[in-house]
């Protein structure tokens, strides 16, 4: 595996160049007309089409026209666009590529919310009580009424906010299956929706995974990503504050035996919701790289993107779950072009200025520039900050300071927001949940 082209876009992209690169690896970068920002330190790019990412990052033909072309032995899908669709995984590998991602039936199996429900109750994994795939309003009425209002409505096919409904009484119900099911169609070609038992003011804590392709499977501990707005990460930390020893282990182990029923390959994500009583449940099973990835490889040492590539080529795992050991504390907030002020409404334009912060373990992934146009077209995010110190209470401290001397001119930022999260007491005891931030909004206005 010589020559990896990146079929994504923005700070993703540049990340897998930057793997890469260390591991003496050539890269083929792909971008939209007027998306350039990313493309850079690739050793080649090519132009795949209009802005629309319909036309261009998700244009299967140009993407793949591009990897024949430039002689690329292997694709890395990044996270979104599609980096989860098992068809275009199974057509990477009919072409000859490496698909440096699990195995098509893999993603398809956890792709299908439904599906993987199953799958992780076979595998001895707790998920929250829920139903099968619901094919009209009266068989969801009955299913609700079983389980306990409220109820949640998910997209079969879903994933990042997107086809989900919350329900908190009977007459609502049909009408939220409409919305739901349309939400569904419009964002993933899919109109089945399921039904789970609402979980109030639970802490999203999801487990990293890294397997190779000689059965050996490890997890690199927890990430919390409680603080979310629509259903969407905002601010992650690493380790949760909520977690004891032995409730990280079995978390892990669930995690791993999640893997393990659908023989997993590369890095993937198991999401997990963790009830007031320390209970935990099966959300769902991200088959890809997540956005917060630098916070786990803060904590370990272990660079992920890396860790991905060389098992694609085939190489096992250098590590067993002994070696892993976790150092301090880490924070990764995500800087959007949004508007917090306006219900984080998506804020694409012109940075006049930009500045991101320095000082001793702080990183920066994005492609955030001045004079840089913020696309319309794609997701609002523009760069990661991430910290570590060495307990909880530094990385606070450090990303504080380190908000404070990023400077962006021309457009809002989701800055203003973090700052305020960060100085929540909520937040600083430890002791919160996915409800913080609508509290914080609640209180400001």
């Amino acid at each position: 595996m010589t020559k990896v082209l990146i079929a994504n876009r923005g700070e993703i992209a540049l990340r897998v160049i930057r793997a890469c690169r260390e591991l003496g690896m050539e890269t083929v970068a792909v971008y939209a007309q007027g998306d350039t920002a990313h493309v850079t330190l690739a050793d080649q790019a090519y132009c795949i089409g209009p802005a629309p990412a319909g036309l261009s990052y998700l244009n299967v033909q140009n993407l793949l026209t591009v990897a024949l072309e430039t002689k690329a032995d292997a694709i890395h899908p990044g996270y979104g666009f599609l980096a989860e669709n098992p068809g275009f995984a199974k057509l990477c590998g009919n072409l000859g590529f490496v698909f440096i991602g699990p195995s098509p039936e893999a993603i398809e199996a956890m792709g299908n919310k439904t599906r993987a429900r199953e799958l992780m109750e076979a595998a001895g994994v707790p998920v929250v009580p829920g139903t099968g795939a619901l094919t009209e309003a009266a068989e969801a009425e009955v299913w609700a009424a079983k389980i306990g209002y409220p109820v949640m409505l998910k997209a079969a096919a879903g994933g990042g906010g997107k086809g989900m409904r919350l329900v908190e009484e009977p007459e609502s119900l049909s009408r939220a299956l409409e919305i739901a099911r349309s939400e569904g169609a419009a964002a993933f070609g899919d109109s089945r929706v399921y039904m789970e038992k609402y979980i109030e003011c639970p802490r999203h804590v999801e487990i990293q995974i890294l397997a190779d392709n000689h059965g050996n499977v490890v997890h690199l501990g927890e990430r919390d990503c409680s603080v979310q707005r629509r259903h969407q990460k905002l601010l992650e930390e690493a380790p949760c504050p909520a977690l004891t020893p032995d409730l990280r282990a079995s978390m892990g182990d669930a995690a791993v035996r999640a893997a393990k029923a659908v023989k997993y390959s590369g890095v993937g994500t198991v999401e997990f919701l963790l009830d007031g009583e320390h209970n935990f449940y099966f959300m769902e099973m991200n088959t890809r790289i997540q956005v917060e990835h630098p916070v786990t490889e803060m904590i370990t040492g272990i660079d992920l993107v890396k860790a991905q590539l060389q098992v694609a080529a085939g190489e096992q795992l250098a590590i067993t779950q002994k070696d892993i050991e976790f150092r301090g504390w880490a924070i990764e907030c995500r800087i959007n072009a949004e508007d917090p002020l306006e219900g984080f409404r998506p804020a694409p334009g012109l940075i006049q200025e930009w500045r991101g912060p320095g000082g001793p373990w702080v990183r920066v992934d994005g492609v955030a520039q001045s004079g840089w146009q913020v696309p319309p077209h794609y997701d609002s995010m523009i760069a990661k900050i991430i910290v570590w110190g060495q307990d909880r209470e530094e990385a606070i401290a450090r990303m504080t300071r380190a908000l404070l001397e990023t400077n962006v001119r021309g457009i809002p930022t989701t800055i203003p927001c973090h700052l305020q999260i960060l100085a929540h007491q909520e937040f600083l005891s430890g002791n919160y949940s996915t409800a913080l931030l609508g509290r914080l909004l609640e209180r400001g206005r």
